[in-house]
């Protein structure tokens, strides 16, 4: 059994179609999800699935061992699920190529420190891009720079606002994660 732990900032709409992925399956599992923000909408949906959930800091994330010693023996992979801190290199050095995040873009485009959400879909109507869509990646050192495992386009509209560009991207991200995230550990367990 493969055990997953999830880190989330916000509402956890990704985190929650994740956990739900896997309720059934019998090799990987969702075991704990952590969250450096104590108002999110995250904590609630845990509640309602039954999921452990636990509330983070800096101190225990980047400067103390506490999250990594936590991770090293509840985690076989770790998914970020609108996580909005940088992973530390002690934590990426300890999982290598079992970090897997989610951006709402075509990465090498509108990656980046401060490229996440809303400004991302901003920056693409900005730019009066063609398409967009999103990009699954191993974490590095570095933000959205890890090798690319998958990416799925949409078209867009020169009608499309930085909202309806949002809701293209979110149906991309809830049709493709979670099965990206199986396929990913699957295929890593035979490697």
């Amino acid at each position: 059994m493969k055990r997953i732990v999830i880190f989330a900032s916000g509402s956890g709409s990704n985190a929650e179609n994740i956990i739900r992925y896997f309720e059934k399956a019998a090799d990987i599992k969702v075991v704990h999800l952590l969250c450096n923000n104590p108002k999110a909408k995250v904590f609630d949906r845990c509640d309602r699935l039954n999921i452990d959930a636990s509330l983070i800091d800096k101190e225990s994330f980047a400067v103390d061992d506490t999250v990594l010693h936590f991770l090293q023996e509840e985690a076989d992979f770790i998914v970020l699920a609108g996580f909005l801190w940088k992973i530390p290199e002690k934590i990426v050095h300890a999982f290598p190529n079992k970090i897997l995040n989610i951006h709402p873009a075509l990465l090498p485009k509108y990656g980046g420190k401060g490229m996440y959400g809303k400004h991302v879909h901003k920056a693409v109507k900005m730019h009066r891009e063609l398409e967009t869509g999103i990009t699954v990646h191993y974490v590095n050192e570095k933000y959205d720079e890890g090798a690319i495992i998958f990416q799925a386009k949409v078209d867009l509209l020169a009608s499309d606002t930085p909202e309806t560009i949002a809701e293209k991207v979110h149906a991309l991200e809830y049709l493709h994660f979670p099965k990206v995230i199986g396929d990913t550990i699957r295929t890593y367990g035979k490697g």
